[in-house]
């Protein structure tokens, strides 16, 4: 039996996924699951790289114990944030949090070296003050950068710290806002009007490519050997390449960040798709995402932590209940700046709502928020793209509210299909079966379609 073992981490969580193919469909197994987050370091949230690598390779070692050793490893992470090493390749810490809030002064530095719509035009990044292009900014200006000599995107680091072996992979830095869209590669000449130094990056690697072994001192702690590749290192690439997509089809990756787009195989570079905020991140087989991102269950995550830390004691399901019984649908911005990192969610949505409401209704303004932003995107995609979409595919762990399903089918008016909870960890496990088969991502998706069943809701 061939075992291919995902190892997708999330803002909150992370998880080791073991996967292999019996009867022509394919069988998923999580073997070890962990908390992430990130800290405060004298004021900068920053992400403990050493816990996550800890438990990167306790999971891994999870395998080999109950006898069921992976081929081949891939390692998805979130987008944006990356650690700096120096020329002994060691890393300069503190990896901080695309959270953080340090990024807010350099966006006007940045837009005095280059303007929004070139920036647009030559990336096809959406905007957010987080960007990476904003953090190595800020690097820069606190002299951080003088002692860098390689730069990782967060799932090339933790490969490199099991490999040795330095790899950018493209789709996640797709995310860092420094690709020249078209030829999707570094933008020598964007990295030299920021003053940012060509050499910190290596040359991009598409998913699927090897990075190599383990090194001597993890294949001792660990208990075997298995081959590290490059997955669509960022979790919504992966996410989106285990998508089965209709024709007349979106996406919606629904988790702590909802992205809801299309696939196109080109770069929409126009202004109109500037203006409306959309971005065009990498994906498999020389494909683009093109998508919009919302904060999305990372507002019900900090509210459920602020509800129960006063004593309510609510699951999501609870939650969800309270919200279906409360009729308030006022509906505010998802993406306001106010909802990064609050010190209360609760009051942030509060003041956006210009109105001191009830628990339950603040929690049915957020679904309806989130609703009525998915309908605007989707009318905005057939206005940029000039496709019609009549479903929407929803994906990830966001996509087990039923409530949000149903009401985003009511207030798009377009049918919802679900199924695929586990998209990203899925699609991280078809990038390597792809490799190691030497199949299309055509035949991957075939047999997603064979192995899941995939749920309509309707209005």
């Amino acid at each position: 039996m061939t075992y291919y073992l995902a190892i997708d981490i999330g803002a909150s969580s992370g998880r080791h996924i073991l996967a292999h193919i019996e009867n022509g469909a394919l069988q998923l197994e999580e073997v070890h699951r962990f908390e992430n987050g990130f800290h405060s370091e004298n004021g900068t949230l920053c992400w403990d790289t050493d816990h996550l690598l800890r438990e990167v390779k306790a999971g891994i070692a999870k395998c080999g114990a109950r006898g069921t050793v992976p081929k081949t490893v891939a390692i998805d992470t979130w987008g944006v944030d990356y650690v700096l090493l120096d020329k002994d390749r060691q890393p300069i810490l503190p990896a901080v949090a695309y959270r953080d809030g340090r990024t807010a002064a350099v966006q006007n530095d940045a837009a005095a070296l280059i303007a929004p719509d070139e920036l647009y035009r030559r990336t096809g990044i959406q905007h957010q003050d987080f960007n990476t292009l904003f953090q190595l900014l800020c690097d820069k200006q606190s002299g951080k950068l003088n002692g860098a000599a390689h730069f990782l995107m967060m799932p090339d680091y933790l490969a490199f710290r099991l490999t040795g072996v330095l790899k950018n992979e493209y789709t996640n830095a797709s995310t860092t806002n420094l690709l020249d869209a078209a030829a999707m590669t570094w933008d020598s000449d964007l990295l030299q009007t920021l003053d940012l130094p060509q050499a910190l990056f290596c040359p991009l690697s598409q998913p699927g490519t090897a990075v190599g072994s383990f090194t001597d001192d993890v294949r001792e702690e660990i208990g075997f050997d298995a081959t590290v590749l490059l997955a669509p290192s960022h979790d919504t690439a992966s996410a989106v390449a285990a998508c089965p997509l209709r024709d007349d089809s979106a996406y919606l990756s629904s988790g702590t960040w909802s992205l809801i787009g299309t696939e196109s195989l080109r770069p929409i570079l126009t202004d109109e798709a500037h203006r409306a905020n959309f971005t065009n991140e990498g994906g498999v087989e020389g494909r683009f995402r093109f998508l919009k991102n919302f904060m999305g269950m990372w507002l019900f995550q900090n509210l459920r932590r602020e509800l129960n830390a006063a004593g309510a004691g609510l699951s999501y399901d609870d939650m969800m209940r309270m919200a279906m019984a409360d009729g308030y649908d006022k509906t505010f911005d998802c993406n306001d700046p106010s909802l990064t990192a609050p010190d209360s969610m609760a009051g942030a949505i509060r003041a956006l709502l210009g109105e001191d409401v009830s628990d339950s209704a603040l929690l049915s303004s957020v679904y309806h928020s989130l609703a009525s932003a998915y309908r605007r995107a989707v009318d905005e995609i057939e206005t940029l793209t000039g496709k019609r979409i009549g479903s929407i595919l929803i994906v990830g762990g966001g996509s087990k509210d039923r409530w949000l399903n149903e009401l985003t089918a009511r207030v798009t008016g377009r049918t919802v299909l679900t199924g695929l909870t586990e998209a990203t960890a899925l699609g991280n496990i078809l990038s390597q079966i792809m490799a190691d088969q030497k199949i299309s991502l055509t035949e991957a998706r075939t047999l997603v379609k064979q192995s899941f069943n995939i749920k309509e809701t309707t209005v």
